[in-house]
């Protein structure tokens, strides 16, 4: 058994078929995303923005070392399923701050799912061109 054991809080997060496992620790603000840093991994500012949205409404950005592994769906399922993650981790870490995430909306999980397509549909809902000649 180590000397030191750093007791970590641990979180799922969910969004369309992307799933996050969380991992926080007390630490300098350290956020990394499937072993890279959530600018190389996302690519995308907006994204990264969403990543970290729940320790900015929380103001505890340099408090948590964040790690997140990551996997299904696209880049923004994944964004989204990171921000659920650590919302939740956050309230395991400190059960004070759920009124906040709440209030931001953050720990609703986002059900909305593609739709399966349907048969004699070019999409779940489009229709091919009617023709009346």
């Amino acid at each position: 058994m180590p000397a030191t054991v750093e007791a970590y809080k641990q979180a799922t997060g969910r969004r369309k078929t992307a799933v996050a496992r969380v991992r926080i620790v007390p630490g300098d603000g350290v956020i990394v995303v499937n072993n890279r840093p959530p600018s190389e991994y996302f690519g995308r500012r907006d994204l990264e923005t969403v990543v970290t949205q729940p320790l900015r409404v929380t103001d505890t950005t340099g408090r948590f070392e964040v790690s997140v592994k990551v996997f299904g769906g696209g880049i923004a399922g994944q964004a989204g399923a990171v921000c659920h993650g650590i919302a939740r981790a956050l309230i395991a870490a400190d059960p004070e701050l759920r009124p906040v995430l709440k209030a931001a909306g953050l720990l609703t999980r986002d059900s909305r799912e593609k739709e399966r397509k349907k048969y004699g549909l070019k999409r779940a809902r489009k229709a091919p061109q009617y023709t009346k000649r």
